[in-house]
């Protein structure tokens, strides 16, 4: 990876972007359950369904993956009149920082994906879709739109799931009405004919889709090299950045350069939607004219954040920035999260089928007696959430002199025990909105306080929680250690 802090220093950049995303939306449904027996009729598990969980998919996903980066996006796509339609409709509609033409076509299947999860196992999927062109009339009104769209933008991505919008006559259309606008084009490609993209500034294609655009098996870095050069002059490309899986990504520019980037996942949980956080990353960071390798870099890095969380999560500027700062973070600075990324590695771990735990406090100047808490509060749980007062919130409840050292100080010693997974740093009095939002399986407090008077018990009890009272270590507080320093 190149210097973190430099490729830090473009993160914030992407959320500046306008992006023109244009191709097939789609609706991702999970079905999340467990499998206690086999069917008595076939040979088949029974999932016991707990939740269904429903997400923008394809080029919704890209959309919703440049909003998590912060990103504002016009979206152009064309559904049917159907159920799903009406669906993707209302879920494109409640995303901020977006602009949504989803265009009607009266008699046409709108693509759903249905996903049957026990615990982390995938056990099938379920395709209703149709990949038939959409109607003349439909792409017409498609390129008047993004007439409009395109000037507004600074990048437009093309997002091809091969459902029958981006058809070959519209997809060079849209890329010279981008040229036209002086944008750059950045595309997901699908099938074997890559003349429909031809101009387009980046391609990003996996392995599979190369080999088959290439029509010959692709086995080392030079053949994927040879396939990539040859597909660049051939159509007029600027560049292919090709995902490789394990192996990471390839950079291949119209002007020479290569580059092999390696994997930045720690651990895949699930590559569902990596594809869309590649595309989204890459566009958001060339519409802000940063250097195509810090792109692919970028790209990279969001991939790698991507494949370790549940379903077609998107990657936020926090997640990104951890990522990026990996080398430079230790393991204990990269458990301190804002609470939108604490919420997808809390919803990992649950889809792991893990119990969480919360606790909360101030946790100034750190003593034996919150060892014993956090020891305790630990136990109760697979993982252990904690929420840090902001130094705000300490000098309201404490008083002015309180804390005596900064929440990122708190924040750093308490990420350093091995008992605490994560620490969201939280500015109200109370962290009553942020138990609403985490919804810890297990809430912990200490023994001076009684369940009726737990901040958030009556929550967590009514979903079914726990809460624990653990044991005080007797003879330790801040307060007490305090007063005796200043005696």
């Amino acid at each position: 990876m190149a210097d973190p802090s430099a490729l830090a220093s473009h993160i914030e950049a992407l959320g500046m972007s306008r992006v023109a995303c244009v191709g097939d939306v789609m609706l991702d449904r999970f079905v999340y359950g467990r499998v206690e027996r086999t069917s008595p009729e076939a040979p088949v598990p029974i999932l016991r369904t707990d939740r269904d969980v429903y997400m923008l998919g394809g080029a919704g996903n890209v959309v919703r993956n440049l909003v998590s980066l912060g990103a504002h996006a016009t979206l152009l796509s064309v559904i049917g009149d159907d159920e799903v339609g009406r669906r993707l409709t209302g879920m494109v509609g409640r995303e901020e920082r977006v602009e949504p033409h989803l265009l009607v076509e009266r008699g046409r299947i709108s693509t759903e994906k249905t996903r049957f999860v026990a615990g982390s196992q995938q056990l099938l999927r379920a395709d209703s879709e149709t990949t038939e062109a959409i109607r003349p009339r439909s792409a017409e009104s498609l390129i008047g739109l993004a007439g409009d769209a395109f000037a507004a933008c600074d990048v437009v991505a093309l997002s091809d799931y091969a459902k029958g919008v981006l058809t070959a006559d519209l997809a060079q259309r849209l890329i010279e009405a981008a040229h036209s606008a002086g944008r750059p084009v950045v595309v997901d490609p699908k099938g074997r004919d890559y003349a429909r993209y031809a101009g387009a500034a980046v391609l990003t294609p996996n392995r599979a889709e190369l080999a088959q655009a290439a029509g010959e098996s692709l086995e080392s870095d030079e053949a994927i090299v040879a396939a990539c050069t040859r597909l660049i002059a051939r159509h007029r490309l600027g560049a292919i950045l090709v995902t490789r899986s394990r192996d990471g990504m390839t950079l291949v520019s119209a002007d020479g350069p290569v580059a092999h980037l390696a994997a930045e996942a720690r651990e895949v949980f699930d590559v569902s939607g990596a594809g869309d956080t590649v595309v989204a990353t890459l566009a958001a960071a060339l519409g802000q004219g940063i250097e195509l390798r810090a792109c692919a870099e970028l790209a990279n890095a969001a991939a790698g954040v991507a494949v370790a969380k549940a379903g077609t999560a998107t990657v936020g500027a926090a997640d990104l920035l951890h990522a990026v700062r990996a080398g430079d973070l230790s393991a204990s600075e990269a458990k301190i999260m804002p609470l939108a990324a604490a919420l997808e590695t809390v919803a990992g771990w649950r889809a792991d089928g893990q119990r969480v735990g919360f606790t909360n406090g101030c946790f100034d100047l750190l003593h034996p007696g919150h060892i014993s808490l956090l020891r305790q509060a630990r136990q109760a749980a697979d993982r252990l959430v904690v929420g840090l007062n902001s130094d705000a919130s300490v000098r309201r409840l404490k008083g002015e002199g309180r804390p005596v050292q900064g929440e990122a100080a708190r924040a750093q010693v308490l990420a350093s025990l091995e008992t605490v997974d994560l620490v969201v740093i939280f500015a109200d009095d109370t962290p009553v909105r942020l138990i609403e939002a985490l919804r810890p399986d297990c809430l912990v407090k200490g023994s001076d306080y009684t369940v009726a008077e737990v901040v958030g018990a009556d929550i967590v009890q009514g979903y079914g929680g726990s809460v624990l009272i653990a044991e005080n270590e007797p003879g330790y507080s801040t307060t007490g250690t305090i007063e005796r320093l200043r005696g």
